[in-house]
């Protein structure tokens, strides 16, 4: 009996350490399962709270850009020829007259005095004949004036000699020669007029091709002096010189471009607009341009329909006045507006959210100290709003930050 009892008490403890390992094991479970459970911590001050609002909304697209010239000006080579000075530099200021660089052409230059002096070689034809041709219509009025006189002479013999053979004094030869010779006269006088009208007419048809060749002359030489004197290139307009791609020694052809400038006061903005966005723009939509932290308002003017880097450049006349630090290829940012929808509701734009997806967002419970996930549908979308089509209300405030860390949590708790 007492070896029974001994050996009763001796297996006691051992069910009673099997017993407190099962507990500590069941208790190390349930506090992992609580754990696991558990809502996260999140830092308020970490998160970006925004409330859901109704009323209008504003659909926007922006993208950045730079300030441009919309007055250009290109300077191009009006003659062949290499460059010999550059006189100014880019940035500089000039005038319509401003000598930007002076070009070196030797045989434009000698081009010119030999149509110089074509054209004085023409000009001294020129006189010489019209000195002939007058003097042969002088000389063909001399003659007309002398058979004149003599058809006038022999008319009056022929009066004499019919008013002898009225009374038979007259012989019938002598009256029949005087008549004759009448006729003969006024033939002739009639000849040499004809002769004057034509000897005028040919000569006003030498003295226009005359003239015409010599405007033709006139005309290369004014062109060639026109050339050199474009050997000094001048800015031609007010403004500021913008590019100048030249080397001292280089030598440009004819109509190549040898320098932009631009007016500084009339600037347009060029945005670049992504792709996908670009198909709501239309010429005529107000923007909103920001330069240098300041706002100015705005219209498109032109899309391009190309597209170049995954974006459109927007061209965008600006319509308030300019920042004194306002110049070309200074850099902006602008916003185009596309529409207006009234009484809807809207929110801050979630981070990597687009138009018409439906997203999980987390929204404060009213206690303010923790935030559910629901599921949100989004409608239409701005720069930095959207749409709710539904799963959230007036008033509601929800989260907008980025929430992947805590993707696999349904609630989170703000840190006290």
């Amino acid at each position: 009996m007492d070896v029974t009892i001994q050996r009763r008490r001796s297996r006691a403890p051992r069910y009673l350490l099997g017993a407190v390992a099962f507990a500590a094991v069941a208790l190390v479970t349930v506090g992992l399962t609580r754990l696991q459970n558990a809502a996260p911590k999140v830092s308020r001050s970490s998160v970006w709270i925004d409330r859901v609002q109704r009323g209008e909304f504003l659909r926007e697209v922006s993208g950045p850009g730079r300030l441009a010239a919309d007055a250009v000006r290109l300077v191009s080579a009006y003659s062949a020829g290499s460059v010999e000075r550059i006189l100014l530099k880019p940035g500089a200021e000039v005038s319509r007259d401003s000598v930007i660089l002076e070009l070196e052409n030797p045989e434009l230059e000698l081009a010119a005095l030999e149509a110089a002096g074509a054209v004085q070689h023409a000009e001294a034809e020129l006189l010489d004949l019209q000195a002939s041709l007058q003097i042969q219509l002088i000389d063909q009025r001399a003659d007309i004036e002398n058979v004149a006189m003599q058809q006038r002479d022999a008319e009056r013999r022929a009066g004499v000699q019919e008013q002898l053979a009225v009374h038979e004094m007259a012989a019938p030869v002598t009256l029949a020669e005087v008549r004759e010779r009448a006729s003969e006269l006024r033939g002739r006088l009639a000849f040499e007029r004809t002769r004057e009208e034509v000897l005028r007419l040919a000569s006003k048809a030498r003295l226009r091709a005359k003239r015409s060749e010599l405007e033709r002359l006139r005309a290369q030489a004014d062109l060639r002096q026109k050339q050199v004197a474009a050997l000094q290139v001048r800015a031609g307009t007010d403004g500021v010189l913008q590019e100048l791609p030249l080397e001292v020694g280089q030598q440009v052809a004819l109509g190549m471009q040898l320098a932009k400038v631009v007016d500084p006061k009339q600037l347009k903005a060029e945005l670049r607009i992504p792709e996908a966005r670009a198909k709501e723009l239309a010429v005529g939509q107000a923007a909103d341009i920001e330069i240098q932290n300041e706002h100015v308002q705005g219209k498109v003017t032109h899309v391009d329909p190309s597209v170049q880097n995954g974006s459109v450049v927007v061209d965008v006349a600006l319509e308030g006045k300019l920042p004194s630090g306002a110049k070309p290829d200074l850099s902006v940012d602008g916003r185009i507006e596309i529409e207006r929808i009234r009484d809807v509701l809207f929110t801050g734009k979630p981070s990597s959210a687009g138009s018409g997806e439906r997203v999980g967002l987390f929204k404060l419970l009213a206690d303010g100290n923790s935030a559910q996930r629901i599921p949100v549908r989004l409608g239409k979308t701005s720069v930095s709003a959207v749409e709710i089509v539904d799963g959230l209300r007036e008033g509601d405030r929800v989260i907008l930050s980025d929430m992947s860390q805590w993707e696999g949590a349904e609630r989170i708790e703000f840190e006290q």
